[in-house]
């Protein structure tokens, strides 16, 4: 009966997840290897966050073929920087904004803010708002931050707020953990572990908050 218990709750975590929001996608890198557009928009996946570039140097190799897959595919595409906060946020967002072919309707451009590098919270939120700045001012689209709400809390001090939030928190929520600083979260990474096909191996499941028109309107920017 235990058994029998358990499957149900699990069958019930999965059932919302798949309902319970109308938007839903994931992010990728090279770590998914080669993807099947084709397979991967023939199910219903929305939207796709692809890896671009690290620090100052670094471009997944990957991105490229992502980049046009999605497109091709006609999944709505938007490109994520992986945040190293001991560099200068400037130099970092102009290597992102040189390795990224951005164009209207794609989604809004996101700093991947996770790590610390042993930088201290002060460095970090200097950092941070400088590559925000920087791109929103070349692209004039809002960037997306994407952090975890022990991480906002511990070192950014709702100093990004101004920024949609792109939240990560994973296992068997229904929703999301506060984020220290915003009243409210655009996207949610809920899992590590989803199966799409066209992908092998596990990658990264997303939802968005709120409709196909606010989702539209996003795009819109």
């Amino acid at each position: 009966m235990l058994l029998l218990f358990l499957a149900g709750l699990g069958f019930v975590g999965w059932w919302w997840m798949r309902n319970r929001f109308e938007i839903k996608g994931m992010d990728i890198s090279r770590y998914q290897g080669d993807i099947d557009w084709a397979r991967v928009g023939a199910q219903g996946i929305d939207f796709a966050f692809i890896k671009a570039t690290e620090g100052t140097t670094i471009v997944d190799p990957k991105f490229t073929a992502n980049w046009k897959g999605a497109s091709g595919a006609k999944v709505a595409r938007g490109a994520y920087h992986f945040f190293r906060p001991t560099l200068d946020g400037k130099a970092q967002a102009a290597h992102f904004l040189a390795h990224v072919d951005y164009v209207k309707g794609d989604l809004p451009p996101v700093l991947d803010l996770e790590v610390t590098d042993d930088a201290t919270a002060s460095v970090i939120r200097r950092e941070a708002l400088a590559w925000c700045t920087a791109v929103e001012a070349a692209w004039h689209v809002r960037p997306i931050v994407y952090t975890l709400p022990h991480f906002a809390a511990s070192y950014l001090e709702g100093k990004l707020k101004r920024y949609p939030l792109w939240v990560v928190d994973l296992g068997w929520n229904i929703w999301p953990s506060d984020a220290l600083g915003w009243p409210k979260w655009t996207f949610w990474q809920h899992s590590h572990h989803g199966s799409i096909a066209g992908i092998q191996g596990d990658v990264d499941l997303n939802v968005f908050n709120g409709s196909a028109v606010e989702f539209g309107l996003l795009r819109k920017q």
